[in-house]
């Protein structure tokens, strides 16, 4: 019974029915009176359920045409005023004004709103013996041309609401499905790699033709595991894409130096090793990392001077964040959770769900610097320094053909 009750009222919610119904349902004493008083010869009397019914008739267009429906209502009832078979805006008007204000939006709702009124109330003003036929007017249009608007701000408020809530969710996915694509496929093919190194390694000289073969199936599975670091990178992308589509690599990191610099902390960058070009992933990690620990200093330290070191190596990347600051409440770079050793190779996620939870200037806190840097299977080290202030290391390796 509940099922087919919901059925009965599915099927009426479709617009089409709902509007169809509706009409009839209010038509039908409209359409009694007209008969009985047509069958007494009370015609001229019969010109008021006759407007009624007519009304109706164009509330059957009134989600398609919300503007032509209430101008033809308010013409009608205009007409019915002007020959004395209405006092008041009828019920049809009064739904399609509604609809109006349901349906349409911003200067087409106002324009025709006022239109209407202006006619309304010289209609009502001369059609009235005294003065004043102005107000009954500006109730009969405001209030439902409004109480359209309110719904109609609801329900766009809700499927905003909604949709932000998918986003959300679809995020959420990504990060997880990243976590477990990782966990399950990069720790497999690692060790695949490792074997088929070690087997290589044991032949003898004279077997060149499985040699190569070994060293070919090497070379297949390293990029099998670069090109599934770049995919986790798209699904985890909630500010990646944005990295990529701005630029936001080592390259900016002078730029950054000098905003901290701005922003009133002591900031200075050095370099060693030739710079290379770094893989996206690499790239927009080292930024991040750095962004994120100047940030943390500047927040969460007392009189601190930050310094920023680069070192490029044949295969790898490392990146170093010390301050000289007091920490405050939760610690100088590392919102209160002390000292943090990560090792993240090919199966490490391990500070993923940190990572969800806190939000610092790229959006994760130390918990995203260390999946950011095990996403490209690298090693993070956090922590206070022995002579004071605090300390963010991160090597990355690069991948080698």
């Amino acid at each position: 019974m509940a099922r087919a009750f919901l059925k009965i009222v599915r099927f009426f919610g479709r617009p089409r029915v709902f509007d169809t119904t509706l009409v009839i349902v209010l038509s039908l004493p409209g359409v009694i009176a007209l008969l009985v008083m047509l069958s007494r010869g009370e015609g001229t009397t019969a010109l008021g359920p006759a407007h009624y019914v007519a009304g109706l008739v164009f509330l059957l267009m009134r989600r398609r045409r919300p503007i032509l429906v209430a101008v033809l209502a308010a013409a009608l009832d205009t007409a019915a005023i002007m020959g004395q078979a209405l006092v008041f805006p009828s019920l049809a008007s009064a739904i399609a004004l509604y609809s109006l204000g349901r349906y349409t939006a911003g200067r087409a709702t106002v324009i025709t709103s006022a239109a209407i009124f202006a006619v309304a109330a010289t209609t009502m003003e001369l059609g009235r013996a005294s003065p004043g036929g102005w107000v009954p007017a500006l109730f009969g249009v405001a209030v439902p041309v409004g109480i359209g608007q309110i719904v109609r701000l609801r329900n766009e408020l809700g499927e905003r609401s909604r949709r932000d809530a998918t986003d959300v969710a679809v995020r959420a996915e990504r990060r997880r499905i990243a976590r477990e694509l990782h966990d399950v496929v990069a720790h497999h093919i690692t060790v695949i790699n490792a074997l088929v190194g070690g087997a290589r390694a044991t032949l003898p000289p004279e077997q060149e033709v499985t040699r190569d073969a070994l060293e070919s199936a090497e070379q297949t599975a390293r990029q099998a595991m670069s090109e599934m670091r770049q995919l986790l990178d798209v699904l985890r992308a909630d500010n990646e894409g944005a990295d990529a589509a701005t630029g936001l690599g080592a390259e900016r990191l002078p730029a950054l130096i000098q905003e901290a610099n701005s922003a009133g902390l002591p900031a200075s960058l050095s370099v060693t090793g030739a710079a290379v070009p770094l893989p996206a992933a690499v790239d927009h990690a080292v930024y991040r990392i750095v962004q994120e620990a100047l940030t943390n200093t500047r927040k969460h330290a007392v009189s601190a001077r930050a310094s920023v070191h680069v070192a490029y190596e044949g295969a790898a990347v490392e990146v170093e964040v010390v301050d000289d600051g007091l920490a405050r409440q939760s610690g100088a770079l590392g919102f209160g959770l002390g000292v943090a050793e990560q090792e993240a190779g090919a199966a490490g996620f391990g500070l993923g769900g940190m990572a969800e939870r806190e939000a610092g200037a790229a959006g994760f806190g130390l918990g995203g610097m260390a999946e950011r840097v095990a996403l490209c299977g690298g090693r993070l080290s956090t922590g206070p320094r022995p002579e004071g202030g605090f300390r963010v290391h991160a090597r990355i390796p690069l991948e080698q053909t």
